[in-house]
């Protein structure tokens, strides 16, 4: 059985009812819906698998993502949330390495949470934490080109640490970054 603490729903409640309300009675008592169980499930990885270096950004994700499945929006995105989800994304490009939370992104462009995360999915295809992990292996393969060591490589593009930027990179590009290392040379 899921319980959520109605203190920590409350926010993302009130931003996906548009303020109408901050607290939520889920109509049924079990998930049957494939994408709500998927969302469940990613939710559950990201707050409990410790060794993989998740961040906020991804349990804020999560959680915004299987609220927006299990509560009813009738209402549509803003006009202006593509304009806010390229604001994010030239932010997220300006710095890959940078900390940053939903909010933080949220903010930039004027719009909740629950819009920017739906909306950067609409736009790009990725949330902004998938596109966050992307930008930074990319500049993790950069530097790894240009003949950078793993772990300095690692760091300077933003991972906790070289295993975390290995598992990644190799679940990615289907080669782990030291036998691309030595390809490349």
């Amino acid at each position: 059985m899921l319980y959520f603490d109605p203190a920590i729903i409350a926010s993302p409640v009130r931003e996906l009812t548009e303020g109408r309300t901050s607290s939520a009675e889920l109509s049924y008592p079990a998930i049957r819906e494939p994408a709500s169980a998927t969302c469940f499930l990613s939710l559950f990885r990201a707050m409990t698998d410790m060794e993989s270096g998740n961040s906020d950004i991804e349990v804020q994700e999560n959680l915004l993502l299987l609220l927006s499945r299990l509560i009813e929006r009738r209402d549509q995105e803003p006009l202006g949330a593509p304009i806010a989800v390229d604001l994010a994304r030239e932010r997220i490009n300006d710095d890959p390495t940078a900390p940053l939370s939903l909010r933080e992104l949220a903010a930039i462009g004027g719009i909740s949470q629950f819009q920017l995360v739906r909306g950067f999915s609409k736009v790009t295809g990725l949330t902004p934490h998938a596109y966050l992990v992307q930008r930074r292996l990319q500049l993790a393969r950069r530097m790894i080109a240009d003949g950078a060591a793993l772990t300095n490589a690692a760091l300077a593009s933003g991972f906790a640490d070289q295993s975390h930027m290995t598992r990644l990179f190799t679940r990615t590009y289907g080669i782990s970054p030291g036998l691309y290392a030595a390809a490349i040379r």
